[in-house]
């Protein structure tokens, strides 16, 4: 699919401070259809207590547009926030979707973290699993789920008209790329996706799930494939697959885990529920020691 080929979408950002998230709303047009990328479910994790004041806004944006949700799209199941894709389901509705290899997630984290015997690594958990080149609609948008594994098995980016949210696999052009070191992460595999991405036409809006501005930038999440291909800092063109590989295994160990690792991947791959509750009706997260 041309990203040119399509009407454009409407797209509105939400930018989480406290975990450099990006959530948006893409929508055909007022009163349409639209889809949710990335939810952002806010947690206080020396509490433990979560609240939906970020996912709140969508919903305001969601009603003051008079939008129907059609889908709630992870790019992945994310490590340095909880989703909220499950609370947004239950308020606004549309189905949760998530890329198929979801499942090998699944299956690593339901080992470390030693799940319930009711949790099963199939995907269940979410209401629609997209396979790479899979399309869907949103209103009158086509759209369409391109694998990019890398940053981990099951990132998925969406190409909707002439924009694609590119979850974690690109940043911002000089912040460059996403770490490689997760449980099935590969550095070779996170290039030869960026390429994929950077082989849509130039002026292709590039989406980011996250920004990390270096000192002196205010937080920004838009760019384009020509752009990124001229100014990112790690794979700009010329910059080969050996030399990115072994420039993002350097950094990549010199990195620290997110602070919301344990709690968020916990839930993110429930679709954004929460761990059943015990028998005194309090829901526990797991939190393994010296695992990761």
């Amino acid at each position: 699919m041309q990203p040119h080929d399509q009407p454009q979408p409407q797209v509105q950002a939400f930018f989480d401070p406290a975990t450099w998230t990006v959530t948006y709303v893409v929508f055909d047009h007022p009163g349409g259809h639209c889809a949710i990328v990335d939810p952002v479910l806010d947690y206080d994790p020396k509490a433990g207590r979560t609240r939906t004041a970020s996912a709140g806004k969508v919903v305001d944006f969601v009603r003051a547009q008079q939008l129907s949700v059609q889908w709630i799209l992870e790019t992945h199941a994310h490590a340095d926030h909880l989703t909220a894709a499950h609370h947004l389901r239950d308020v606004l509705g549309g189905q949760i979707a998530i890329g198929a290899a979801i499942t090998q997630v699944q299956k690593v984290f339901k080992g470390i973290f030693h799940l319930e015997p009711g949790f099963h690594a199939d995907g269940a958990q979410f209401d629609h699993l997209l396979a790479d080149g899979e399309s869907f609609r949103i209103g009158s948008l086509q759209a369409q789920a391109l694998a990019v594994p890398g940053h981990t098995p099951a990132c998925m980016a969406y190409q909707v008209g002439d924009a694609v949210f590119v979850g974690d696999t690109l940043f911002m052009p000089d912040v460059g790329t996403a770490r490689c070191d997760f449980p099935g992460g590969n550095a070779h595999t996170l290039y030869q996706s960026i390429r994929r991405l950077l082989a849509l036409p130039p002026d292709t809006r590039l989406f980011m799930c996250h920004d990390y501005p270096p000192a002196g930038r205010a937080p920004a999440w838009q760019t384009t494939v020509a752009t990124q291909r001229a100014h990112n800092i790690h794979v700009h063109d010329g910059v080969g697959e050996d030399e990115f590989a072994a420039m993002r295994t350097r950094r990549d160990a010199t990195l620290e885990m997110p602070v919301l690792i344990l709690p968020s991947v916990q839930v993110n791959i429930r679709a954004g529920d929460l761990p059943p509750k015990d028998d005194n009706g309090v829901a526990y997260l797991r939190i393994p020691l010296n695992a990761l």
